[in-house]
């Protein structure tokens, strides 16, 4: 009763209020989710068309750098003609920032987004709130491929202690509006383990979201200390890969099903898993993907294209993950383009002197995006009391890094841990490649042995 009030009645006064088109757009992605693929292929290819004579019109970085080549939105037909444009990359939007702005929205109410992904590259990012809109709705309908539903209760694996941020009124719109609560995947230990397992038992979540390594983590002590007590109607993994051996985990602890969704802070969901769980449909509404194939592999790294954001375009743009394409037709119906798996994003724990997990995908915001200059960061834990940082320095890189650095490890590790810091030239990719920010064969080994 109290989740079908807050879907129809709670939703919609909220929405108006704040004057988010988000659920209007949501009806509209529901109804489009299984359009031929003829359908979405041409309103891709239209799309494609209009955000590219948008950017050569509003953005000084896209308008000089394409007419150096040659090149003009008049070529760009379909969606496929776009591969004859240059690559945008990490070091291109660390370098050009307000250069990839669009004009019409330098005077505008934007969304200034800060992020260093699973890559550990600082980046600033601006949205607009129309496309921050239509984003959350393409978030909520595949949210909602898991067997969850708007309105129904969200536990959310997740880091920075989102759940004390804000003032009283922030606080009882969570509890009221979102129906969420929280587990900080910065500072976890068995005793935030159980009183988190302890509340869900009486507040039984309609979605239970998180990391990979973060669900993993919940559900083995769940499927010792009170197996069967926590029964999600949807599991949702995000932000890392999510491994078969996790996944077996946390689907015998919450007896259910674990939808894998793929995204990034840049551009949002980029691909989720429906009720077949054979590969990832990509958000087509959302964002064009290419794969540049590997010819050693079957993989390729992943190139997307924001079909929403008009605020900061982002054209081609390297997000630094290596995906599987897929040419398959998901027997579901939906029409979306398909990759098999993403095989470009992990990091691991950190294990702290004390005993706590600290989740890698969280400190990649908490840590890279607070040193002043540093263009890359890598984490990695040779030991128990011992962590290598590995960093890239850029512009404005200096003695007030080095003194952020050690507040950074003290507050977030605890005092017996001890660091060397590594000044290099590039952070190694890995045989697969992928960047790791975070690496502790310390952290691994422990949770292994949580559920043998």
């Amino acid at each position: 009763m109290l989740s079908a009030l807050n879907r129809y009645l709670a939703q919609p006064l909220r929405a108006h209020r704040d004057r988010s088109p988000h659920l209007r757009y949501l009806k509209l992605l529901e109804r489009r989710q299984f359009d031929a693929p003829e359908q979405l292929q041409k309103r891709q290819s239209a799309t494609v068309r209009e955000i590219v004579r948008h950017a050569w019109e509003t953005v000084p970085f896209y308008r000089e750098r394409w007419a150096a080549l040659g090149l003009h939105p008049e070529v760009v037909q379909t969606s496929e003609d776009l591969r004859a444009f240059p690559i945008l990359t990490k070091l291109d939007i660390r370098e050009q920032g307000e250069r990839l702005r669009s004009d019409l929205y330098r005077s505008s109410q934007v969304v200034r987004k800060t992020t260093s992904g699973s890559t550990g590259v600082p980046l600033t990012i601006f949205v607009d709130p129309d496309a921050l809109a239509w984003k959350r709705a393409c978030t909520i309908r595949s949210d909602q491929w898991s067997g969850w539903r708007l309105g129904q209760r969200v536990a959310r694996l997740w880091g920075h202690g989102v759940a004390d941020r804000g003032n009283w009124k922030a606080r009882l719109r969570r509890l009221f509006f979102d129906r969420e609560s929280y587990l900080n995947t910065l500072d976890i230990d068995r005793g935030r383990l159980k009183r988190f397992a302890d509340h869900l038992k009486l507040s039984q979540p309609g979605l239970l979201f998180g990391h990979a390594h973060s669900l993993y983590l919940f559900a083995a002590y769940v499927r010792s200390a009170c197996p069967g007590s926590i029964r999600p109607k949807g599991i949702v993994s995000s932000a890392m890969i999510l491994h078969d051996w996790q996944r077996t985990v946390i689907e015998e602890a919450f007896g259910g099903p674990v939808t894998n969704r793929y995204g990034c802070e840049e551009v949002s969901l980029i691909a989720s898993e429906c009720e077949e769980h054979r590969g990832l449909h990509l958000n087509a509404d959302g964002v064009f993907c290419e794969v540049v194939p590997d010819r050693r592999t079957n993989a390729g790294r992943l190139l997307v294209t924001d079909l929403r954001n008009r605020a900061m375009p982002l054209i081609r743009y390297e997000v630094g993950d290596v995906v599987v394409p897929s040419d398959r037709v998901c027997s579901c119906g939906r029409g979306m383009q398909m990759i098999e798996s993403v095989v470009g994003r992990d990091a691991d724990y950190v294990l702290t002197p004390e005993g706590s997990l600290i989740s890698g995908i969280s400190l990649t915001d908490h840590f890279a995006t607070e040193i002043r200059g540093a263009a890359q960061l890598q984490i990695v834990q040779e030991q128990l009391t011992f962590l290598r940082l590995r960093l890239v320095a850029g512009e404005g890189f200096g003695p007030d890094s080095h003194r952020e650095i050690e507040l950074l490890v003290r507050s977030t590790f605890g005092p017996r841990m001890n660091y060397e810091l590594e000044l290099v030239d590039a952070i190694p990719q890995e045989a697969s490649g992928k960047y790791r920010f975070c690496i502790s064969p310390v952290a691994t080994a422990y949770m292994k042995s949580l559920a043998p």
